[in-house]
């Protein structure tokens, strides 16, 4: 029987080099797009109006930031990911989209020699294709070059819920910068301004708008990450594209139905598919922290982590409680030590979780990748397992059979891991690599 070395010989590998000058080069074209499209802003709706809008846009990011990060607070992101789709978004996304409806109106009206019909034309036809696209453009390039985390339906809905909170807040900077200039022109007071009646449309109203539109694209982004076959891995992604496109079109269109087209659109399809979607982000979220559950118990039951560990693990309250804890006894750098074995176990929970319904062949490098992140685990576990065990106590998640001083019997039995055999049929590293797996062999 293979046994555990400590710390773990981890193969050395060579610094990809290619990934940060990628980086860098996203970087330097975020900023030049995000240059251009705040002057170009500033020139339609003038100086005054482009800060007004700035505030005003500024008051529904935090709400729907806070709103997508809950969802994904199971399996924290690196918040260098969600800057870049939120910067994707508000720059790139933007700055391609006005360029983009500019330019074909401006061509519909010269073609047809009517600007009417093509304003309405490119609201209804071209933007919803436009701007979904431009937006689904994060998506794809985190798909294509950080796959790793892209694992689910949960991944998708937050980035692609970034992604459309970027857009919509420079999309709102114009609109209410546009508003702005024209009350100022017409003198309007406040409560009957264009600008006020504007906000209470697109920042109360309807913030949920374009999250909503680009929220279907992730999801079809995040099934993809699920998918074996070629055809669902090309197919999923274009079919979510396809029903944010849809949903923006008829969006748009509601203004041309009529006086009351803007309500029976929003009563009759905005609000149910933002329930709808509401009720999703609840679902996705349950059933990525039942997953983490179910594996962590694996784990726990191998003597990686303390059983009293695994119920704070999966609460979103004990977890804060236990960085708190931390905190106050050991300072920022133990709170932070905290938050980085939360992460870093949930990691480990859905690695293992996606190997063991996939196959070998969704994750080959399972078993580096478990060895590493067992290894960061323990690193911390004498700094975060007191706090997350004492949070376990003071939220009460711990079941009454339990009693920390008697050993884990065995699965199923009382004070035993009831799910300690989930991990039956997973590739584990005796037969991807030479490092027994934690199954096979506990902590030092």
């Amino acid at each position: 029987m293979l046994r555990a070395t400590w710390p773990p010989r981890l193969p050395h590998r060579v610094p990809r080099t290619a990934g940060a000058v990628r980086t860098y080069v996203l970087v330097a074209l975020l900023g030049a797009c995000g240059i251009a499209i705040l002057e170009l802003v500033r020139e339609q709706t003038g100086t005054p109006g482009f800060f007004v809008g700035l505030g005003l846009a500024l008051l529904p990011v935090a709400p729907l930031v806070a709103a997508f990060r809950w969802v994904g607070r199971a399996a924290p992101h690196p918040w260098a990911q969600l800057s870049f789709c939120f910067g994707w978004g508000a720059c790139a996304a933007a700055l391609i989209a006005i360029l983009a409806n500019s330019f074909a109106t401006q061509w519909i009206a010269a073609a047809t020699a009517d600007p009417s019909d093509a304003d309405q034309l490119g609201s209804v036809a071209i933007a919803p294709v436009v701007e979904e696209s431009a937006k689904a453009a994060a998506l794809l390039l985190v798909f294509l070059f950080r796959r790793r985390q892209f694992t689910g339906p949960s991944d998708g809905f937050v980035m692609a819920g970034f992604t459309a909170t970027g857009f919509a807040f420079t999309e709102n900077i114009l609109y209410l910068g546009n508003a702005f200039g024209q009350d100022a022109r017409n003198g309007t007071g406040v409560l009957n301004s264009v600008t006020a009646a504007t906000f209470f449309v697109r920042g109360v109203m309807s913030p949920f708008a374009h999250p909503l539109f680009t929220v279907a694209t992730g999801l079809g982004f995040g099934a993809a990450a699920l998918a074996v076959r070629r055809t669902r891995r090309i197919g999923l992604p274009l079919l979510g594209l396809a029903s944010a496109m849809g949903l923006h079109a008829l969006w748009n269109s509601s203004s041309d139905l009529g006086e009351s087209g803007f309500y029976v659109v929003y009563g009759c399809v905005m609000v149910p598919v933002f329930g709808l979607l509401a009720w999703l982000a609840v679902w996705i979220r349950r059933r990525r922290l039942r997953a983490v559950a179910g594996e962590l118990a694996v784990y726990a039951a191998a003597g990686w982590l303390n059983p009293a560990e695994v119920p704070a693990l999966v609460s979103m309250p004990a977890r804060s409680l236990a960085r708190a804890l931390a905190r106050s006894t050991g300072g920022r750098a133990a709170g932070r030590a905290v938050a980085l074995y939360e992460a870093d176990a949930a990691a480990l929970a859905l690695l293992r979780h996606r190997a063991r319904s996939g196959g070998p062949g969704r994750e080959p490098d399972f078993a580096w990748r478990e060895r590493e992140l067992l290894r960061r685990l323990w690193l911390r576990r004498a700094t975060a397992g007191p706090a997350l065990s004492r949070a376990a106590v003071l939220e009460d998640l711990l079941p009454p059979w339990f009693d920390p001083l008697r050993p884990p019997g065995p699965p199923g039995s009382p004070g035993g891991p009831a799910l300690a055999l989930v991990a039956d049929g997973v590739p584990g590293p005796r037969r991807s690599g030479p490092v027994p797996s934690a199954m096979s062999a506990g902590p030092p």
